[in-house]
């Protein structure tokens, strides 16, 4: 079995919001549906069901579907969550952190195997996950929604 990275995606953002209205958003299918996903299936509590879903997403309309499970969920400061199949599943940790009137949202993955495929990925999410803090913030700050063209969100 190949050994993890020893690395890990570290993004970072400032939202002009309160910390518990992040949360609430990031701990909801229907919010993630309306920035990011198209199909999210959540059940925020740890043990629950996390499956991020992308149907005929951005430019190049791909369609995936990953499953995962909560970790952990500590309102307002804290939602964990793997994703990936059992043998290549990788943490995220999206810490929340009040200051100046918003919320710092900091997302940390880490548990990419040292594999071809593994480093492919961390690069790929790295990218996906800076994406995804932007249109949160685009979503939160402003109203602004994500849809494919064609696709109904």
């Amino acid at each position: 079995m190949a050994k993890s990275l020893d690395c890990k995606i570290k993004q970072k953002t400032f939202i002009a919001a309160p910390q518990a209205k992040v949360y609430d958003t990031i701990t909801n299918a229907r919010a993630w549906d309306d920035f990011f996903t198209t199909g999210m299936e959540l059940d925020p509590r740890p043990g629950g069901i996390c499956s991020f879903c992308w149907q005929e997403w951005g430019p190049d309309k791909y369609t995936l579907k990953v499953p995962g499970k909560v970790i952990e969920a500590n309102k307002p400061d804290l939602f964990v969550f793997q994703w990936g199949p059992e043998d290549k599943a990788t943490t995220i940790r999206i810490q929340l952190t009040a200051r100046d009137n918003g919320t710092v949202v900091t997302l940390t993955e880490d548990g990419y195997k040292d594999t071809p495929e593994g480093r492919a990925m961390i690069v790929e999410c790295a990218a996906g996950w800076g994406e995804a803090l932007t249109l949160l913030k685009f979503y939160m700050e402003h109203g602004v929604t994500y849809g494919s063209p064609g696709v109904d969100s």
